[in-house]
């Protein structure tokens, strides 16, 4: 009889014990029984046999992960504080009875750089890992695709991470069109460029995978996951839109898919390309940076301050009432999905707040009902107040549905379509949507974050920018940051083609016209105001205490709290805590919420404390969120 310790997947528990009475080979996939449930698990290593009485294993499958992907999901659990179980979970294993057969792509056409494209190729070709600050428009996705020439000419493989699904569709189809066969293109069989997403069906990821461990998928394009598939003879790792934030992952394991591909690189011994038109201070700080400057387009655009809040005024209309007449298109964004935001009595002052979480209810006309952004508790638009029984409701705060009705009011001969969450719910809406955009089915697209998600938007001769001064008002360390890069995102997605007029409501016209053509100063000036304080001079951890008893939650904290301070001062620990209490938000899904922060010069002085202090009475409610991107 053998003796493995196991991990299992999907499960906060340590390293258990099994026997088998076949011998079975280290990072193997297996199935076991726990608390008479199948699960599944993977083989660590052989051990002795134990002192006590051990589970046979079940059944042994012909999957197994790569020692470089056991070596990443170690780090991910150390680093970010779960299981190893937890953490290879998010791993795709590899398949041993795949026969992998290399398949030749041949390129008809090579792409042809500018000189500055190609002295920024030859920049990123001498850095194992490097920025290419390039600005919208500017030629950054071309010098990817000739990097990716290359990569497959050495025989090895490109994986092009990109923030999240509504960045695929456009730049799959540029790949796949350059680097699939002319036979392949003609009869739409091509595996040689793949992408993977959640959105992707279980038949489709199938077959993806399949294209993948065969080794026909020679670039893999998707979301953050896509770093955790099995694959082969990776050559190169290009994360593109480096700076924005859904490269976080918001549960455990809580890890950034951002830095992880700059691990997982240096674990490979293959080059990193981070890039961005606005890249994040930390990677601007960190690594070698290479400036492509101007644009593919010579328009210009011109820059319009309304000192206003989000609401739809007669200067809004007058430039939609442009566009019609030139029969252009335009993009409108507000950082708030639904109708309104909020929904408040004008007598009492009674709002609307989530039964489950500390936050009001956004409107919600055509659903016909209020819902909670953050647990999606749903229910009935009240016709009156119920505190002080009067029909005075009123809501402030707009949305995107609602200014969709408001302009399909004013501007009948013009179609609009709401481009956020609510209605792009799927890959085929998103593919859908653009191309009706861009074959002018649609006039004006009016949505949230997701207009700023690298789009091409062919013919937009106006962008409106509504409630931008929410973002730089947020308690964050980044506001600045967020709300100058969101701005510049949004805008670059005009004057492609024709010049165009970018409309900003804001009160904060200095700031944001100092540095929305300069972004690169921005950095500069923001480097002062961060140093010694915050990321990337300063490394940050906040730990999370959360349950539906609050005075459970609030003592776990104060435990912990306590625990963290003797042990600073105890074995003279460089860590400061930056302050604890009720988190901005209190409840969420009927939790309550407490929180601590911390700041180090180090993470490993972080890591030392918490470690210190994570005792298996207080592990179940703490959740450590390691280089938090989000505090409230």
């Amino acid at each position: 009889m053998f003796y493995y310790k196991v991990s299992l997947l999907k499960s906060p528990l340590g390293f258990l014990t099994y026997s088998s009475s076949i011998k079975l080979q280290n990072l193997t996939l297996i199935n076991v029984n726990l608390r008479n449930k199948e699960v599944m698990a993977i083989v660590i290593s052989e051990v002795s046999k134990p002192d006590f009485k051990t589970s046979e294993i079940i059944t042994k499958t012909d999957y197994c992960f790569s020692i470089n992907q056991y070596n990443l999901a170690k780090f991910i659990s150390d680093y970010y504080f779960c299981s190893l179980g937890d953490a290879l979970s998010i791993f795709t294993p590899f398949n041993k009875t795949i026969m992998i057969e290399s398949k030749e792509i041949e390129i008809e056409q090579e792409i042809t750089l500018s000189k500055q494209q190609q002295e920024a190729l030859s920049f990123l070709s001498l850095n194992k890992t490097a920025l290419l600050f390039g600005d919208t428009g500017s030629g950054k996705s071309e010098i990817y695709m000739k990097y990716f020439e290359d990569i497959l000419k050495s025989g090895k493989r490109a994986l092009f991470l990109m923030p999240e699904i509504s960045l695929t569709p456009q730049m799959f189809e540029r790949l796949k069109k350059h680097f699939c066969n002319y036979h392949d293109k003609e009869n739409k069989d091509c595996n040689s460029v793949v992408m993977w997403h959640s959105k992707l069906t279980k038949v489709q990821k199938r077959k993806t995978l399949e294209a993948i461990l065969s080794g026909e998928a020679k670039i893999i394009a998707g979301a953050r996951s896509s770093l955790f598939l099995p694959i082969n003879d990776l050559g190169i790792i290009v994360v593109d839109e480096e700076h924005d934030e859904s490269y976080k992952a918001s549960n455990r394991p809580r890890y950034h898919a951002r830095d992880m591909a700059i691990y997982y690189g240096k674990l490979l011994n293959i080059p990193v390309v981070l890039g961005s038109a606005t890249p994040s201070l930390t990677s601007y700080v960190k690594f070698p940076s290479f400036r492509l400057k101007g644009g593919f387009y010579n328009s210009k655009r011109e820059f319009i301050f309304e000192p206003s809040t989000e609401a739809i005024t007669p200067l809004l209309l007058e430039e939609i009432k442009n566009i019609e007449i030139k029969k252009e298109q335009a993009i409108v964004f507000i950082p708030t999905r639904a109708h309104f935001k909020y929904l408040i009595c004008a007598d009492c002052g009674f709002t609307y707040e989530c039964p489950y979480c500390s936050v009001g209810m956004s409107l919600h006309h055509y659903a016909k009902a209020l819902k909670c952004h953050y647990c999606n508790y749903s229910e009935k638009i009240a016709s009156q107040c119920p505190k002080c029984f009067k029909n005075n409701l009123t809501s402030n705060r707009l949305g995107t549905a609602q200014a969709v009705d408001i302009f399909k009011e004013e501007f009948q001969n013009l179609t609009f379509s709401q481009f956020d969450r609510d209605t792009i719910t799927t890959q085929s809406k998103l593919v859908k949507a653009l191309k009706a955009f861009n074959t002018h089915e649609i006039d004006v697209l009016v949505g949230t974050h997701m207009l700023s998600k690298g789009h091409d938007y062919h013919d937009v001769t106006l962008a409106l920018i509504l409630g931008i001064d929410n973002v730089l008002q947020q308690s964050d360390y980044r506001a600045r940051e967020k709300a100058l890069s969101l701005l510049i995102q949004i805008s670059g997605r005009s004057g492609r083609k024709k010049s165009a007029r970018v409309v900003i409501q804001s009160f904060n016209k200095d700031f944001f016209l100092e540095y929305i053509n300069e972004y690169e100063k921005f950095l500069d000036i923001e480097k002062v105001f961060r140093e010694g304080l915050y990321p990337p001079y300063k490394k940050l951890c906040r730990l999370l205490f959360a349950h539906k008893n609050k005075e459970k939650s609030e003592v776990a904290m104060l435990q912990t709290l306590e625990c963290l301070k003797l042990n600073i001062d105890y074995h003279d620990i460089k860590v400061e805590i930056v302050g604890s209490g009720s988190s901005a938000i209190e409840k969420i899904a009927s939790k309550w919420r407490f929180q601590i922060l911390l700041r180090s010069e180090k993470s490993t002085e972080l890591i030392k404390l918490i470690k210190v202090c994570k005792d298996s009475s207080r592990e179940k409610l703490c959740e450590v969120d390691m280089d938090p991107i989000e505090f409230a």
